[in-house]
């Protein structure tokens, strides 16, 4: 069957085998995740069965918002301003509040908690058939105080957390004897032997302590951003206990809220009937004002004697104009008069109102018509031309006086309605200064008579509420409470507890090899080291201490021989045998059993070989074989020149006659000495005349120098590492090594790598060694 060699480069496959690494690193512990799972599953069982089971509690209320609420009495400010509406987080707020909680564990007694044993745990009860009062102070209690009592005929077995026992009879007057910060109190001492051998439990707390427990187990919410419902939960073991504090809350909320409208309604009318008080003292005396000033101002109705003021001076305004058109006429008679034309035409019907004058005026224009009529048929000294000249003359001195006299009368009735107009004007002006300080009284007093009509609704209002006050709320729903409890649920408990059988083991292996600093295979080694090849990784094999030979269709063989076909890789090709150092940093890492089974293998393919025990100062050879440690060997060699090769060859195992053994011989006082003088190289150069392979178990690396002293002499070199004991930092070291070229085409050999059955190792196919 033809061989297939290692594969040396590992790159393409890197994460692949990474991956399978990681995986194999957990199932190969797989009875540790059976065994695990098994037992957490079992606990769940056990947990769902016997754990106090926890129920859903829920009630419903809606906020009524009373600007919504129809009312007796509208209020305008709230029904003209949409935007003033419910704010449901005051609500919450008030909801969970210190004050009203407080009153709930006040009513309810939330500061004893009572709890049932069913022979496993505890789980809380509502109704005990004792009940406890406290006989400390709330500031005494820092931390709760736990008790267990179980009723007996005796009395009552109380153990507290520390231990001490009491025993108190159901006469509650005998209590007093003990140092109890309570007094127990049974409920109906007939009751006493259905209830025997039950052990109960009661949790004393401060008023604070239980308040704030309340508060962090009622939760409070709303189903929707626009809902005007708050919703009221909680969880807890017993339904009767969850139900009576949501009511109660629900209760005191409401309670409360009315109480509180009363107050306000209560405080509202004193305020109103005092306010009422002082707004009748304000509005008698601004009605008094209002009346004093209308007596000093003769005012009766400030419209009408605005009226009144307004038309005298219309009145006075338009007979100015009159009598100043009058005159302004007067003045063109008079000028006509005045002419220098004689016996002329005077200006006629120009608009005076002295009827007479006008009548004197046309009298005397026919008389100047005449006369010049006449003058066109007699002389100047005509009697008749002379005689209307007299007459025009007369008639024109009368029409003189006259204008004299009427224009004297007109001046003297414009100076007097001049005058009537000064005055209506003064006592028009007046009038706005009059009104404003009559409307400021005015307005005043309306303030004021507003005032007291709005408190008169106001006070109605208050009336109603304080009589009967509107609930704010309306229940929806009171506590209820499911049938089923939330907790435990076994379609959860079983996955997770499988889940946690399966994260314990998991955790516990991912810690341990986070934690391992050894090497465990091929991967860290190339992550650390990719410039020195590994060769193989040799898996974990029980072995004994005395060996007989190869197995021939052994795994063991197997691993061996695909090393030994790797090592030939490395190997320069040249004539004459091929000499291989097998070496390791510390003791106890393989490098014998590693050089003997390499030998082996060489042997199995026909070679003649010959393995050589070249750790001179612990050599362990000759403990794998039925040999003589006191034998001739390689240090006899070395010291003695007269020593010949072949005295110190031995056969190996008998079933192979191409396999040799030389073993390291007397333990020399200086080993380096020997090493490092010529005969080695003798030794070498001999040996490899005889044979095809000589493998050398050298000294390991770390602890002392005898090996580096020979290391130029090898054509390869083995660097043995044992999975599991092996630190990371020696790879440090070997690099080191290889770095420096201490020692010649080094190469890794894993040995020890996990348990055959569990990795990923298969050598179970067999091979024949005999051909």
């Amino acid at each position: 069957m033809s061989e297939r060699p290692y594969i040396l480069d590992f790159k393409e496959e890197d994460e692949t085998v990474s991956i399978q690494d990681i995986l194999l690193k957990y199932t190969r512990f797989w009875p540790w995740f059976l065994v695990s799972c098994a037992i957490f599953l079992v606990l769940g069982h056990y947990y769902s069965k016997y754990a106090p089971k926890t129920f859903y509690t829920e009630a419903k209320i809606k906020i009524l918002d009373d600007a919504k609420e129809p009312k007796i009495i509208p209020n305008d400010r709230v029904v003209n301003n949409p935007n003033l509406g419910l704010n449901l987080e005051n609500h919450i707020e008030v909801l969970r509040s210190y004050r009203l909680l407080g009153e709930v564990v006040d009513e309810l007694g939330l500061d004893i908690d009572y709890y049932q044993s069913n022979n496993l745990v505890f789980s809380q009860i509502w109704t005990a058939p004792f009940v406890l009062q406290k006989l400390m102070d709330d500031e005494e209690i820092s931390n709760p105080l736990i008790y267990e009592i179980e009723m007996t005929s005796a009395g009552f077995n109380i153990t507290d957390s520390d231990g001490n026992f009491y025993l108190v009879s159901y006469e509650e007057e005998r209590d007093r004897e003990f140092k109890l910060p309570f007094r127990i109190i049974l409920g109906d001492i007939d009751h006493v032997n259905s209830h025997k051998d039950i052990v109960y439990r009661a949790v004393l707390r401060s008023k604070r302590q239980a308040t704030m427990l309340l508060s962090e187990a009622l939760k409070i919410g709303t189903s929707e951003k626009q809902s005007d419902v708050i919703t009221l939960s909680m969880k807890g073991n017993s339904t009767q206990r969850t139900e009576a504090i949501l009511d109660a809350i629900v209760y005191k909320f409401d309670s409360n809220s009315l109480e509180d409208k009363q107050l306000v309604a209560q405080h509202t009318l004193s305020l109103i009937d005092q306010r009422f008080k002082d707004l009748s003292t304000e509005l008698d005396s601004i009605e008094l004002s209002k009346e004093d000033f209308k007596k000093l101002e003769d005012l009766s109705y400030i419209q009408a004697d605005a009226n009144a003021s307004l038309s005298k001076r219309t009145i006075s305004e338009s007979e100015v104009l009159r009598l100043e058109t009058q005159l302004s006429l007067i003045g063109i008679l008079k000028k006509s008069l005045y002419s220098d034309e004689a016996y002329g035409l005077l200006a006629a019907d120009i608009g005076l109102a002295n009827q007479a004058l006008n009548t004197m005026v046309q009298d005397y224009n026919e008389l100047a018509r005449e006369r010049q009529k006449l003058m066109l048929s007699v002389g100047k000294d005509h009697p008749n031309l002379k005689n209307l000249s007299e007459r025009l003359d007369f008639a024109r001195d009368n029409i003189l006086k006259t204008v004299g006299v009427y224009e004297a009368q007109m001046r003297t009735s414009l100076r007097t309605y001049n005058e009537e107009k000064s005055r209506a004007g003064s006592e028009f002006s007046q009038i706005p200064e009059q009104e404003r300080i009559l409307r400021s009284i005015e307005r005043q007093q309306n303030i004021k008579e507003n005032l007291y009509l709005l408190l008169l609704r106001k006070r109605e209002e208050a009336a109603i509420d304080y009589a009967a006050p509107a609930s704010s709320i309306k229940v929806i729903d009171y506590s209820v409470s499911g049938l089923k409890p939330v907790w435990p649920k076994k379609v959860l408990v079983y996955p997770v507890s499988l889940l946690l059988g399966f994260i314990l083991p998991f955790t516990f292996i991912f810690f341990k090899s986070s934690m391992d600093t050894k090497v465990q295979g091929r991967e860290e080694i190339e992550k650390i080291n990719p410039e020195i090849p590994t060769l193989i990784e040799i898996p974990f094999f029980k072995y004994k201490k005395n060996m007989h030979g190869f197995q021939e269709g052994s795994a063991l063989a197997e691993s061996y021989r695909i090393l030994s076909t790797n090592t030939d890789y490395l190997v320069p090709k040249k004539e004459g045998g091929k000499v291989v150092f097998v070496t390791s940093a510390i003791k106890e890492e393989g490098k014998t059993m590693t050089a003997l089974n390499l030998s082996l293998a060489y042997a199995s393919l026909g070679k003649r070989v010959l393995l050589v025990g070249a750790d001179l100062r612990n050599p362990k050879l000759h403990s794998y074989m039925d040999l003589d440690r006191n034998s001739p060997g390689l240090s006899d060699y070395l010291k003695n020149a007269w020593f010949d090769f072949q005295d110190g060859i031995q056969f190996g195992f008998k079933k192979n006659f191409n396999h040799h053994v030389y073993l390291s011989g007397f333990i020399p006082e200086s080993a380096p000495a020997l090493l490092s003088n010529k005969r080695f190289a003798e030794f070498l150069e001999e040996a490899k005349r005889s044979y095809d392979y000589v493998v050398m178990d050298t000294a390991p690396t770390m602890l002392v120098t005898d090996t580096f002293l020979i290391s130029d002499l090898a054509d390869v070199t083995l660097f043995v590492l044992r999975s599991g004991m092996t630190d990371k930092n020696l790879l440090q070291f070997s690099k080191e090594l290889h770095k420096n070229k201490k020692l010649k085409n080094m190469a890794y050999v894993v040995n020890a790598v996990g348990n055959l059955k569990h990795r990923k190792y298969n050598y179970g196919y067999a091979y024949g060694y005999n051909g």
